[in-house]
């Protein structure tokens, strides 16, 4: 890795961790392109903290409002959304580690153009975040859960399962993005173990520097970016990208295998 490449990996989380495309899809698209092996764990776990000083930059104030009084009804909502989650991590930890392989690469990336035609055609309401039911904030939690799939849209599919629920678009996305920040870091706290074992191997702290801004950065204007079309666009422009990018990984999987090996052989 040298520093233009930390600054492309970092670039990429940053926009994918919010807009509705999938970081982590993108992430490993990426370290199979440039044959990212060596270091990459401890790379990804840098390129997360990255994307959480973003979302604080952007809700710094809502998130000292829920700090300043933690016993209210949205708190409760993301606390349950939170361990939806983390109960469908833990039972299918072994599946969604295998998935990071990229096999199913191009099946996530397609299953994201799905959810966004759906959130686009299907989703309604205009409902606070606070009127969310229960079942609707373990709902939430739950597609959060499934998004752990490589490919598959972490917001774009936690700002649909909101706006099904009834909850209007601006509510949507903030419930999304601070729903993103005990996400990131339980998969930063999953991560530890390996990082301790297997180090910052490949690496130098200047890649990780390199890499940690660009994503902080990149993942506040894509914050800024997301917020500004849900209010006033549509995201169908990213399901036509994920549908295109879906179909060229399963090309190269299937067909081609320049950049992945055929899953089914």
């Amino acid at each position: 890795m040298n520093l233009i490449t930390a600054a492309i990996l970092g670039i990429v989380q940053g926009l994918c961790e919010f807009l509705p495309v999938s970081s982590s899809g993108h992430l490993v698209l990426l370290q199979n392109i440039f044959g990212i092996e060596e270091g990459a764990l401890f790379f990804d776990v840098m390129l997360h903290i990255g994307t959480l000083v973003a979302v604080f930059a952007v809700y710094h104030k809502k998130i000292l409002a829920l700090l300043k009084k933690p016993f209210q009804r949205l708190t409760l909502l993301l606390v349950i959304s939170t361990l939806a989650t983390v109960a469908l991590a833990v039972i299918f930890r072994d599946t969604f580690e295998n998935a990071f392989g990229g096999g199913l690469l191009g099946f996530g990336f397609l299953l994201t153009t799905v959810v966004l035609f759906v959130n686009h055609f299907k989703a309604k309401g205009g409902a606070s975040a606070e009127k969310l039911s229960i079942p609707g904030a373990i709902g939430i939690g739950l597609m959060q859960g499934i998004a752990i799939f490589p490919g598959l849209s972490r917001s774009g599919s936690t700002i649909t399962g909101a706006r099904l629920f009834g909850i209007s678009k601006d509510d949507a996305a903030e419930y999304s993005f601070l729903l993103s920040i005990p996400a990131i870091l339980g998969s930063l706290v999953l991560q530890l173990p390996d990082v301790f074992e297997y180090g910052m191997v490949g690496l130098e702290w200047g890649h990780i520097i390199m890499g940690t801004l660009a994503a902080a950065i990149s993942g506040y204007f894509a914050i800024r970016l997301m917020l500004r079309l849900i209010k006033e666009k549509s995201l169908l422009g990213f399901g036509v990208y994920t549908a295109v990018l879906g179909i060229l990984v399963l090309a190269d999987q299937l067909i081609f295998n320049v950049f992945f090996p055929n899953p089914f052989i």
